[in-house]
């Protein structure tokens, strides 16, 4: 008689999920919602903790052919390093505005923000803009029920209030935690966006403020900065200088298919 050992392999804690857009809603001038779907989004993410979940998307090369990240350690970032380059597509970091576990599957839907002016347009704002649906792209984020998969940075410990700042970039991650945190919270969020319809509906607590500026063709964080240091109390004078960069004031860290910080 002879035994046979079973091994038990552990899934890897992050998602790679190939993702097809499901519906595109354009909220304002500056933001468009994306609804995704797909087989592979079923044990994609925690619906019941969202907060400022960091994502990575992957945009398909200009040969339209996304790129597989399948590894024999789950490692999805070695694989993608693996992958020639002007075959990768190109990468970027998201966070989810909602989750939800419907009958049909699990639905992913990020809003994007469209920097579409010359010059500042780059490959997340110029897809967002342009897709339609049945378009996929790669989502790769933690997977359901594994509580090591990182990426969520809203850590307010024993705060008695909360002050939540960035530009609009950073607008669907604070929307995000305002409608997770508690009900009782109190504080401040300021929003800084480039017009001001692009100011959007938060079910944010009652006790928490969401101040919502615009810049109006003013520079990147000139009504944002000043706006947080008056309500700190504070007198210093700010020069802001505009670099133009499509991913303004909301990007983290990159983290290896194993979850450890790699250096740019």
């Amino acid at each position: 008689m002879s035994v046979v050992e079973s091994t038990v392999v552990e899934a890897s804690p992050f998602v790679v999920a190939r993702a097809a857009v499901r519906s595109v809603e354009l909220l304002s001038p500056s933001f468009a919602r994306i609804t995704f779907g797909g087989a592979d989004l079923d044990e994609f993410g925690d619906p019941e903790r969202i907060l400022d979940q960091r994502i990575k998307l992957i945009f398909p090369p200009s040969s339209g052919r996304l790129p597989d990240l399948e590894h024999p350690d789950g490692d999805w970032w070695a694989a993608f390093l693996a992958v020639p380059e002007e075959e990768r597509g190109s990468m970027r970091t998201y966070s989810i505005r909602e989750l939800r576990v419907e009958e049909g599957g699990t639905a992913v839907v990020i809003d994007f923000v469209l920097h579409l002016e010359p010059g500042f347009t780059g490959p997340a704002s110029a897809w967002a803009s342009q897709t339609s649906v049945g378009d996929e792209l790669l989502i790769i984020g933690p997977r359901r029920g594994r509580p090591n998969g990182g990426g969520i940075e809203y850590a307010p410990g024993e705060a008695r209030e909360i002050l939540l700042a960035g530009d609009e970039t950073a607008a669907p991650a604070i929307a995000r935690i305002l409608e997770d945190i508690d009900r009782d919270a109190a504080g401040l969020a300021v929003i800084e966006v480039p017009h001001a319809e692009d100011a959007l509906a938060i079910d944010a607590p009652e006790g928490v403020e969401v101040r919502w500026v615009a810049r109006e063709g003013a520079a990147n964080g000139s009504r944002l900065i000043p706006t947080v240091l008056g309500h700190l109390g504070a007198t210093a004078t700010v020069t802001v200088t505009d670099d133009g960069t499509e991913e303004l004031l909301w990007e983290t860290p990159v983290f290896s298919g194993s979850g450890e910080e790699l250096d740019d």
